[in-house]
């Protein structure tokens, strides 16, 4: 499971270097507009519609929490800091979804496998956006990840990831379930 994750971030990054090297940093004479790549966008109305559902099913359940919401290169959409929430959980919600729309993982998952493998540690480096605790989850439409949404002050990250699904289910994305160990 890990070996495949692995290889599918090296793959990735692979891609990138492979088509910048390639293309020479610019387009060929005669492109057209057809001939740019297309990719999946969150659009700001779902973000919007899942981070309000996220709050409200924290809301409902007596959690006072923060929602992120991010696109897929994990620029902010939506924050919504519901009342009373600890200052810090606007910074944790945001930084929980930019990882799992970074890494395409939740990140209850990655706490796990880091814990399991040491080796994966550098995960909590990789830059200063990064946060690897429970409660961000990918926001997966029709096989592609467009973003990541983030909560923050539940008092359990199983809470959060509880809320951050209810954000999942209202705007019909798909929760991936981690291959079986």
């Amino acid at each position: 499971m890990v070996s495949q994750w692995v290889n599918t971030v090296r793959f990735r990054v692979v891609a990138i270097v492979l088509g910048v090297s390639l293309s020479g940093g610019s387009c060929p004479a005669g492109a057209s507009v057809q001939d740019l790549p297309r990719e999946a966008m969150l659009p700001l109305v779902m973000a919007t519609k899942a981070a309000a559902a996220a709050q409200d099913k924290c809301r409902q359940d007596g959690y006072r929490v923060s929602v992120a919401v991010v696109d897929r290169a994990g620029v902010l959409k939506a924050l919504v800091r519901g009342d009373g929430a600890g200052p810090h959980t606007t910074d944790s919600s945001f930084k929980k979804a930019y990882t799992a729309a970074s890494l395409g993982r939740t990140t209850s998952e990655l706490a796990e496998l880091v814990v399991k493998m040491p080796s994966l540690q550098g995960l909590r480096e990789m830059n200063d956006k990064m946060l690897i605790l429970g409660g961000g989850l990918p926001i997966d439409i029709g096989g592609e990840v467009v973003g990541g949404i983030g909560v923050g002050g539940a008092p359990g990250t199983h809470l959060d990831d509880a809320c951050a699904k209810a954000g999942l289910d209202s705007i019909g994305a798909v929760m991936k379930i981690p291959a079986a160990k």
